[in-house]
């Protein structure tokens, strides 16, 4: 059964020099439009040839030339006028016009798009509109035989640009993806499938946006070490022509946080003895970190949101708006939504930045990806005293037992990790860690994480499983304590109006009307709870093993 070929339809400009000529002479010259309809083995249905009013005499005279060259072939014009063919603008736009005009069928017939002829803007415009897949169709290049002898039939050449189908083509652009999320992970070889997965999406935004991204996860995840990461690819990629500024948000305050910001003029306040252009503009055309964004005033936010959306905002103190071209990265372990409802967060804000958002795993959900963190830090280290530091077979896998059990909390995450190796390292003066610092740097980090506990205490510990240790830590010592105190009663008590009941037994004797159960939901609200969450608790596990610990000195 044969095989239907389809027709064949070419796109084009008509060349108003190229494709000009009118007396006899015209056909021992190389015109690139009229050369197609004479090569037999590219039979051409149709052209569509494009042309300036002005040039409506040499359209005609190719369209007849080419229909006396290629009887089975016809020809459409179409009159496209152009007051510059060499403004991007107006060209492309006009092209969208004629391809919207055009009924294309590419289940029909196939589609060759010319860009021998026309301006450069014109060829451009059409491989990106080819590129784009608004023309449905394959790239068509024509030129003479010889540049000597332009009197030739000339040659052609088609161009398809679905890369899928060149194979190392395709290869190598899964191999610069993969690099790129091997970027950002410090080259690290990480195995948590769910990780990477992240990443590589991650990759994916940073390459195709400058949109906003917020990072949150837990403190010591990564998030500052991620955004450096971030912006080094994209300088890598020439996407920025700009600086990386970050700033830490929990160390801004009053007036200065405005200043550090948006910056300031001379006089502003108090201590302004010079103008400072401020982060934001440092940042123009570059990358702009704020870490712990949930830290931020409400005034500051509400800034930050205008330079966002309309890129310019005032310097304390000055009348005169600037402006600042840049990519924001967001970095916070805090639930900013949470955060929203109880008022602390403007939502035009987080809905401007949660466009993408990503959620980094602390180091225990991650076990798989100790041992190559390890590595990591093991060569860090090694870089910073200047000598190589190894661990030996037997400390090895002590240390990974203990890391990847339940015992091990890294608290500190990341952070946790590299001051251990740290440590580690110092302790092993020939270079090579054994056991025995391995088992005293695991006595220490079990020791430390313990203190941290004790230092909440017993019901502070219920508390922060519950609301969560970031958001505990948050709470002034009076509310953390309060909070504690009111969710011990809780979980003493069968009912919500039982709890009320003890929690407001002196009040509730000097009011007429009494609701005990509900003065505790709001109470509960305030921090974001409900009474079925104060009986569940956050915490990820619970010790069942613990690596066998060296005696302890006394007094230490």
């Amino acid at each position: 059964m044969a095989i239907k070929v389809k027709p064949t339809v070419v796109i084009g400009y008509v060349g108003s020099v190229l494709d000009s000529g009118f007396h006899a002479e015209r056909w021992t010259k190389w015109r690139p439009t009229v050369s197609l309809a004479g090569h037999g083995d590219l039979p051409i249905a149709r052209f569509e040839l494009i042309h300036q009013p002005a040039h409506v005499d040499i359209a005609r005279c190719v369209a007849a030339d080419i229909e006396r060259k290629s009887p089975t072939s016809s020809v459409r014009l179409t009159e496209q006028s152009l007051d510059n063919p060499w403004d991007f603008e107006e060209v492309y736009s006009s092209l969208q016009d004629f391809a919207d005009a055009l009924a294309f069928k590419p289940e029909a017939e196939d589609y060759l798009i010319h860009i021998t002829t026309g301006t450069h803007v014109q060829q451009i415009c059409l491989f990106l509109m080819t590129e784009s897949r608004q023309f449905p169709g394959r790239l068509l290049q024509s030129s003479p035989a010889d540049p000597k002898n332009r009197s030739a039939e000339g040659r052609y050449s088609i161009i398809d640009l679905d890369l899928s189908k060149y194979d190392r083509l395709a290869a190598r652009r899964r191999r610069r993806a993969t690099e790129g999320a091997l970027f950002l992970k410090a080259g690290i070889e990480t195995r948590n499938e769910s990780f990477n997965r992240l990443i590589d999406q991650i990759e994916h935004v940073v390459i195709h946006s400058c949109e906003p991204i917020l990072l949150m996860g837990p403190t010591g995840a990564g998030k500052t070490q991620l955004a450096r990461r971030i912006f080094q690819l994209k300088q890598l990629r020439r996407q920025v022509v700009g600086s990386f500024v970050e700033v830490n948000c929990a160390t801004l305050r009053g007036d200065a946080a405005m200043s550090t910001l948006f910056g300031h003029v001379k006089g502003a306040f108090t201590g302004a003895l010079k103008d400072r252009a401020g982060l934001l503009r440092s940042a123009s055309g570059g990358l702009l970190f704020l870490d712990e964004v949930g830290e931020l005033g409400l005034d500051e936010q509400a800034m930050l949101l205008r330079a966002l959306e309309e890129k310019r905002f005032l310097p304390l103190g000055s009348d005169q708006e600037v402006t600042s071209e840049f990519q924001l990265i967001a970095g916070t372990n805090r639930d900013l939504t949470a955060a929203v409802g109880h008022g602390r967060f403007r939502e035009d804000l987080l809905a401007r930045m949660n466009l993408w958002t990503f959620r980094l795993p602390g180091l225990s959900q991650r076990p798989e990806d100790i041992e190559p963190n390890l590595d990591f830090e093991l060569d860090q280290v090694s870089k910073r005293i200047l000598r190589q530091v190894t661990m030996n077979r037997e400390a090895r896998g002590l240390f990974l037992q203990f890391a990847r059990s339940p015992v091990a909390r890294w608290s500190g995450n990341f952070r946790d990790l590299g001051a251990a190796v740290s440590r580690m390292a110092t302790m092993s003066s020939d270079g090579r860690i054994n056991e025995q610092v391995v088992t005293a740097e695991i006595n220490r980090l079990e020791t430390n994480w313990d203190l941290l506990v004790d230092e909440k205490g017993a019901q502070g510990s219920v508390a922060s499983s519950v609301l969560g240790v970031d958001e505990f830590n948050r709470l002034d010592l009076f509310d953390q304590a309060q909070l504690s105190f009111v969710i011990g009663i809780c979980r003493q008590s069968p009912t919500l109006s039982e709890a009320g009941r003890q929690l407001f037994g002196v009040s509730r004797e000097q009011r007429k009307t009494t609701n005990d159960a509900d003065r505790l939901r709001k109470y509960l609200a305030r921090f974001g709870l409900q009474w079925e969450s104060v009986f569940s608790d956050n915490t990820h596990f619970k010790p069942t093993t613990r690596v066998a610990r060296q005696p302890r000195a006394h007094g230490g």
